[in-house]
């Protein structure tokens, strides 16, 4: 199993940038697909992005699409979410979480699809 912690967080104006990052303790870090989720107060958890388990396959949601970047480094046993041009919506605890592949073909897009998570980094843009 493996136990993921965010990182880099922060306050930041709209329009700038953060780079959150992902340690995943434990063994064979790339045998995960790896996501970030996010979850605003008052709201649900919702999809931001996944990648594959060598990083050649990614996925967005539409409202991140184009300003947002996952990327990992498996022998750093890392994922990154680089942000963009961020907007005040984007405000949110910022979640990280690994699934194992299964037998069939999940929908990653699906918080129910991971196995562990981290406890969450706070991402607040002002206007």
């Amino acid at each position: 199993q493996v136990q993921p912690v965010e990182s880099g967080g922060g306050l930041v104006q709209a329009g700038g940038s953060l780079r959150l990052a992902c340690a995943a303790s434990g063994r064979a870090f790339s045998i995960y697909v790896m996501g970030w989720f996010r979850q605003a107060p008052g709201k649900e958890r919702e999809f931001v992005a996944h990648i594959s388990t060598m990083g050649g396959s990614t996925d967005y949601a539409s409202s991140v699409q184009g300003r947002f970047t996952i990327s990992r480094d498996n022998a750093k046993n890392m994922v990154y979410l680089q942000m963009n041009s961020l907007k005040v919506e984007d405000t949110a605890v910022y979640y990280c979480a690994a699934a194992r592949v299964p037998y069939y073909t999940p929908n990653y897009r699906d918080h129910n699809e991971y196995d562990y998570w981290g406890q969450g980094t706070q991402v607040t843009v002002s206007s």
